[in-house]
């Protein structure tokens, strides 16, 4: 892990309202490296989309800002990639032509044609779909969907994934497979992950850093706990270890603590 890549500092947020303006974070303050794989985890209406909205520029600080590599974030750029829980496919197109849309918007004048066709299959083959390329939205399963649309993050290569609940639609199994393929291509590309999820053993399988949101309004970082776990991790093998579950039970606490501090 090098310098700091990603740094949120002193993040706030304000949306008008009729009642007057909504706070909906207040000073968020985070560092980053590259190749981390950072989640951000809390309850509902805790400001975790609203903090991925703004490092993927599409929501503006009203204080504080992000820096990515030393420059200013204030707009969409293809170094911030990000996966929806809806997979956000066109339903007309395949596939290829799903992520040949991304390649087209990153490398248009860098890459031939030849290239190009090659870069889309690699990225689909990193995801276990070089098989189904072709085939359109509504031909494929909701989790080769999901799968279709991380290729897409991925083949713009960027500096940085943002994940909305990438898996949350799914069922247990695909889920899990999405898991493990998640933890594969993270472990090859050493590129940077920031995750929201509202699963806790998700958090902990797949994360160097949990980060864990106090409830809005004026939500901030509450904790933040390291996840010393040696990669790969395996589930199996995880269920019976005690620092895995030492891991879990902290981030439980700290959700429930919050919670029953906002119920009464």
């Amino acid at each position: 892990m090098s310098e700091v890549h990603l740094e949120l500092t002193n993040v706030g947020i304000e949306f008008p309202t009729p009642k007057g303006p909504f706070r909906a974070l207040e000073k968020v303050d985070l560092k980053i490296q590259q190749g981390e794989f950072i989640s951000l985890i809390g309850h509902s209406g805790c400001g975790k989309s609203t903090v991925l909205n703004i490092v993927a520029g599409l929501y503006e600080a009203t204080e504080g800002g992000v820096l990515l590599d030393g420059r200013e974030v204030n707009e969409p750029g293809p170094e911030r990639a990000v996966v929806f829980q809806n997979h956000s496919l066109l339903p007309w197109l395949t596939a290829y032509e799903n992520v040949e849309l991304a390649v087209d918007q990153v490398f248009k004048k860098s890459k031939t044609a030849s290239e190009k066709k090659e870069w889309i299959e690699h990225n689909l083959k990193l995801v276990h779909m070089d098989h189904a390329m072709h085939k359109r939205p509504d031909e494929i399963s909701g989790g080769m969907k999901q799968r279709v649309g991380i290729a897409r993050a991925l083949a713009m290569q960027p500096k940085i994934m943002l994940m909305d609940e990438p898996f949350g639609a799914l069922d247990a199994l695909t889920r899990a497979h999405l898991q493990d393929s998640l933890m594969e291509i993270q472990k090859d590309l050493n590129n940077t992950v920031i995750m929201i999820t509202h699963d806790v053993d998700e958090a902990v399988l797949l994360s160097d850093r949990i980060v864990m949101m106090t409830n809005g309004p004026a939500a901030s970082i509450g904790e933040i706990l390291k996840v010393d776990l040696p990669q790969p991790r395996d589930r199996l093998a995880l269920a019976d270890d005690p620092t895995y579950n030492h891991y879990r039970s902290e981030v439980l606490r700290f959700l429930y603590e919050k919670q029953r501090k906002v119920n009464h």
